[in-house]
Protein backbone atom coordinates (compact mmCIF):
# COMPACT_ATOMS: atom_id res chain seq x y z
CA UNK A 1 0.00 0.00 0.00
CA UNK A 2 1.19 3.31 -1.33
CA UNK A 3 0.63 6.32 1.07
CA UNK A 4 1.50 10.44 0.11
CA UNK A 5 4.51 11.13 2.04
CA UNK A 6 3.14 14.88 2.46
CA UNK A 7 0.46 12.61 4.16
CA UNK A 8 2.86 10.99 6.63
CA UNK A 9 5.27 13.72 6.78
CA UNK A 10 1.66 15.95 8.69
CA UNK A 11 1.28 12.27 10.54
CA UNK A 12 4.98 12.99 11.85
CA UNK A 13 4.84 16.26 12.77
CA UNK A 14 1.90 15.64 14.35
CA UNK A 15 3.69 12.59 16.90
CA UNK A 16 6.17 14.83 17.22
CA UNK A 17 3.98 17.30 19.20
CA UNK A 18 2.11 14.53 20.94
CA UNK A 19 5.22 13.55 22.06
CA UNK A 20 7.02 16.89 23.08
CA UNK A 21 3.23 17.42 25.13
CA UNK A 22 3.73 14.12 26.92
CA UNK A 23 6.83 14.83 28.08
CA UNK A 24 6.52 17.96 28.98
CA UNK A 25 3.72 17.27 30.97
CA UNK A 26 4.86 13.67 32.13
CA UNK A 27 3.82 12.05 35.62
CA UNK A 28 7.17 9.79 36.50
CA UNK A 29 9.17 7.61 34.99
CA UNK A 30 6.89 5.41 33.92
CA UNK A 31 4.34 7.42 32.41
CA UNK A 32 1.81 5.27 30.14
CA UNK A 33 1.11 8.39 28.15
CA UNK A 34 4.77 9.19 27.42
CA UNK A 35 5.42 5.71 26.50
CA UNK A 36 2.18 5.31 23.83
CA UNK A 37 3.51 8.61 22.43
CA UNK A 38 7.05 7.59 22.21
CA UNK A 39 6.19 4.34 20.41
CA UNK A 40 3.41 6.31 18.11
CA UNK A 41 6.47 8.57 16.81
CA UNK A 42 8.56 5.53 15.86
CA UNK A 43 5.49 4.36 14.30
CA UNK A 44 4.92 7.67 11.83
CA UNK A 45 8.56 8.07 11.73
CA UNK A 46 9.06 4.69 9.68
CA UNK A 47 5.82 5.20 8.10
CA UNK A 48 7.01 8.55 6.73
CA UNK A 49 10.55 7.11 5.74
CA UNK A 50 8.48 4.49 3.95
CA UNK A 51 6.15 6.44 1.86
CA UNK A 52 9.27 8.84 1.23
CA UNK A 53 11.26 6.10 -0.10
CA UNK A 54 8.26 4.50 -2.24
CA UNK A 55 7.74 8.35 -4.03
CA UNK A 56 11.37 9.34 -4.58
CA UNK A 57 13.54 6.80 -3.70
CA UNK A 58 15.14 8.57 -0.98
CA UNK A 59 15.54 8.12 2.82
CA UNK A 60 16.17 10.55 5.80
CA UNK A 61 19.43 10.70 8.21
CA UNK A 62 17.61 9.09 11.02
CA UNK A 63 17.56 6.14 12.56
CA UNK A 64 15.56 4.58 15.25
CA UNK A 65 17.40 3.45 18.60
CA UNK A 66 16.37 0.25 19.56
CA UNK A 67 16.09 -0.17 23.57
CA UNK A 68 17.79 -3.27 24.29
CA UNK A 69 20.51 -2.54 21.78
CA UNK A 70 21.43 1.22 23.00
CA UNK A 71 21.57 -0.21 26.68
CA UNK A 72 23.81 -3.37 24.87
CA UNK A 73 26.14 -1.25 23.44
CA UNK A 74 27.44 0.69 26.41
CA UNK A 75 27.28 -1.99 28.65
CA UNK A 76 30.59 -3.63 26.89
CA UNK A 77 32.90 0.07 27.59
CA UNK A 78 34.25 1.02 30.73
CA UNK A 79 35.85 4.31 31.42
CA UNK A 80 39.39 2.99 30.53
CA UNK A 81 38.58 2.08 26.64
CA UNK A 82 38.84 5.69 26.62
CA UNK A 83 41.92 6.36 28.37
CA UNK A 84 44.55 6.71 25.38
CA UNK A 85 42.09 8.88 23.19
CA UNK A 86 44.51 12.32 22.14
CA UNK A 87 41.67 14.62 21.75
CA UNK A 88 43.67 17.51 21.64
CA UNK A 89 45.85 16.27 18.88
CA UNK A 90 42.73 14.98 17.01
CA UNK A 91 42.84 16.29 13.65
CA UNK A 92 46.54 15.24 13.15
CA UNK A 93 46.30 11.80 12.53
CA UNK A 94 48.97 11.05 14.48
CA UNK A 95 51.62 12.60 12.64
CA UNK A 96 54.16 15.54 15.41
CA UNK A 97 53.87 19.08 14.64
Amino acid sequence: MSTDPRVSLDALVSAFQEHFAAATNKRGEDDPTLEHTYYALADAFEGYEDALYDATGEVTPLDIFEDDDEDDDFDDYDDDDFDDLDIENEGNNGEDD
